[in-house]
């Protein structure tokens, strides 16, 4: 976490708008409020709306860039290690809860297959959210397909919302459930 700071944007900089997870550029000049720093990412609001900006590109906001290169090998077939993609998804944080989303229990399933057509391997992922009403899904989708693609061996990532089973607090891990105060 981090206190809300207020900072000038020093170059044209890649952001994904919150809760769409659309693409946009926000400009040089342009003033932004830093209200969340997880992840190797910023949340940061402007007079527009919420962005997240990532990590490589903090120098933009007066920031030490983040190096977000993954340093996994792949496996002796050559496919994505498992747990380098697990380890990318907990650098992935719903922009109004501290705790990233596989300890928030947001996680049911992960698939490596070896595409059909082409080279490299597909990664499929069936999360959920913490409530159906919830407008953060297209932004930490978004967020983890990103983080999922660094991992070597990736060539493809799906990121799919669904909400069965219905996710409940008994889904946190003993970790998540120490952030949040719920033990």
């Amino acid at each position: 976490m981090t206190q809300t700071k207020e900072r000038i944007l020093t170059r044209d900089v890649a952001a994904t708008q919150i809760p769409s997870g659309d693409k946009h550029t926000l400009p040089a000049g342009a003033k932004v409020f830093i209200h969340q720093t997880l992840g190797g990412s910023y949340t940061v609001q402007t007079d527009t709306g919420l962005f997240r900006i990532d990590g490589r590109d903090a120098d933009a906001l007066g920031e030490q860039a983040v190096d977000n290169t993954v340093q996994a090998a792949t496996l002796a077939d050559g496919s994505p290690d498992p747990e380098a993609v697990w380890t990318q998804l907990r650098k992935v944080f719903d922009p109004e809860i501290p705790v990233n989303i596989v300890d928030l229990g947001l996680v049911y399933s992960l698939d490596i297959e070896k595409r059909e057509a082409a080279e490299g391997y597909k990664v499929s992922i069936a999360m959920t959210l913490t409530a159906p009403g919830c407008g953060m899904g297209p932004a930490i989708a978004e967020d983890a397909k990103g983080k999922v693609l660094l991992v070597p061996g990736v060539a493809e990532a799906d990121v799919r919302i669904t909400w069965e089973p219905p996710w409940n607090q008994s889904m946190i891990s003993e970790e998540g459930k120490m952030k949040l105060g719920l033990i």
